[in-house]
């Protein structure tokens, strides 16, 4: 997460156009998409018992009420990341108890389930903790979320060398005590055993780290942090494997590093040896680097393990900077699966705004218009369609499935309302050998509002010998979808 920088970076529109043509080809094969996410840590501690909630968030339905005020679309959000929390209040015998941050919140400290080395599993582990985050998990499943993943931001306290969860002293020195290595990988194997036994939720994966090669977690932060050194990151990467098997947790993949940036994440992938890399399954890169980095590179050293956008905010409540990135992602990075960080955070930075400070947590009255993009792409990418190239057009991404023979396209307009004009004859006409549609459904969200998520009138698709076009009008500042089957 991004929380200790201050600065937001608003990614401006750097492909503008005049009317053209693009034209999307399922030639080049960018992978399945596994789906849409949110981590649950922080929103859910603080709401995660609201249904109301986790029906907007892991639902399709065309309308959700939310605090009996607004209505929104279900995102229909399939990955659920849980925070194994590292905080505790118990003093151990020798009056050994957690060191806080003076700057961090409550919210911003999670429940750990190992309270202590000393004494019995009765006494050393209380499963009843974290009852909101697990509550919102669970109806995240219930719901239909299908992947589901373990993440550290820290050690559980005990385990720091300094016994703070925030981070060592100075930030850029690693905060796990060498003894407790192991025990840190077992906990998180431990909480995935633990949870598909009592509460019937299956982890898929597990990262041990949060932005683990920053230098920001320091003892003073805000928030659950650790700095690993990529050396260290190698050894638990091990661990974690040794602990998961150890536990008949053969089939959960290891998942590294969550790196703050791509240039962070293409400098730890390059710093592990071959046997390191063939343990991880699974990249994780956060988009923090918004329009900067080189995610090309990652997207080349990793090619074979699943690559995610594990975690993306930022401050512009339009969704047109969110549009922006989105798009530079699916066409340089080409992750198979993008998780949006905090579902509800503070003012701008959230789909929905609240304040998890206050008690009882308050939610604002309306939704941030970003929430709305984000429905553009989710609603309609689903799991198990072939990423493709939605063509010359750097706005447009592309998504088939090759069953329903649909197609969707989602484009971002910038300051020059114009026409788009789509020659999907390659995908309708080529090798695929699927018959031209007559009409494309189409759904828009405009920057400024003026529109969220509003289905437009069926468009018109000019079919002929061998071709197969569809142009649509977008106004300034939108985001559309279309879809064609």
């Amino acid at each position: 997460m991004f929380s200790q920088l201050t600065f937001i970076l608003l990614v401006l529109p750097v492909f503008v156009l005049s009317d053209y043509t693009t034209t999307p080809t399922a030639k080049e094969n960018y992978g399945t998409w596994q789906g849409w996410g949110t981590s649950l840590a922080w929103w859910a501690t603080a709401w995660g018992e609201r249904t109301d909630l986790s029906d907007a968030f892991f639902t399709l339905k065309t309308s959700v009420t939310i605090n009996n005020t607004f209505t929104v679309p279900g995102l229909g959000l399939t990955i659920a990341r849980y925070n194994a929390g590292a905080t505790s209040e118990k003093v151990m015998a020798g009056g050994q108890y957690m060191e806080r941050s003076p700057n961090v919140k409550d919210s911003r400290l999670v429940e750990a389930f190992w309270l202590t080395y000393e004494g019995d599993a009765s006494t050393q582990w209380d499963w009843s903790r974290d009852l909101h985050q697990r509550t919102a998990l669970t109806n995240a499943v219930d719901r239909g979320v299908d992947i589901v993943q373990l993440f550290s931001n820290s050690p559980v306290w005990w385990m720091c060398d300094n016994h703070n969860p925030s981070g060592s002293e100075g930030g850029s020195t690693d905060n796990l005590q060498t003894w407790n290595q192991r025990n840190h990988t077992k906990y998180l194997a431990s909480i995935i055993a633990y949870f598909q036994q009592h509460n019937n939720v299956t982890f898929d994966s597990v990262d041990a780290f949060n932005e683990p090669n920053s230098n920001w977690w320091k003892a003073s932060g805000t928030q659950e942090g650790c700095h690993f050194s990529p050396q260290d990151q190698a050894i638990l990467i091990q661990y974690m494997r040794e602990e998961l098997d150890a536990l008949h947790l053969n089939h959960v993949k290891i998942a590294a590093s969550d790196e703050n940036s791509y240039t962070l994440a293409i400098a730890t992938w390059n710093s592990f040896d071959a046997t390191t890399k063939n343990v991880v399954d699974q990249v994780n890169v956060h988009g923090y680097e918004y329009g900067n980095g080189r995610r090309d590179v990652l997207y080349n050293i990793t090619k074979g393990t699943t690559l995610w956008n594990s975690e993306y905010a930022e401050g512009d409540a339009s969704g047109m900077s969110l549009a922006t990135n989105l798009n530079l992602d699916f066409r340089i990075l080409h992750p198979t699966a993008w998780v949006y960080w905090q579902a509800v955070d503070g003012l701008s930075w959230g789909l929905l705004k609240g304040n998890e400070d206050t008690v009882p947590p308050v939610l604002s009255t309306l939704p941030n218009n970003k929430y709305f993009v984000v429905a553009q792409y989710t609603r309609h990418i689903r799991p198990g369609m072939t990423i493709i190239n939605g063509g010359t057009d750097k706005n447009t991404v592309a998504a088939w499935d090759a069953d329903a023979k649909k197609l969707v396209l989602v484009t971002t307009n910038y300051k020059t309302a114009q026409t788009v004009t789509y020659d999907v004859s390659k995908i309708y006409s080529g090798s695929k050998g699927s018959v031209c549609p007559t009409v494309a459904k189409c759904w828009t969200t405009n920057g400024n509002g003026s529109k969220q998520y509003v289905q437009e009138k069926d468009v018109s698709v000019t079919s002929g010998k061998g071709t197969c076009v569809v142009a649509v009008m977008m106004e300034v500042n939108q985001v559309m979808t279309l879809e064609m089957e």
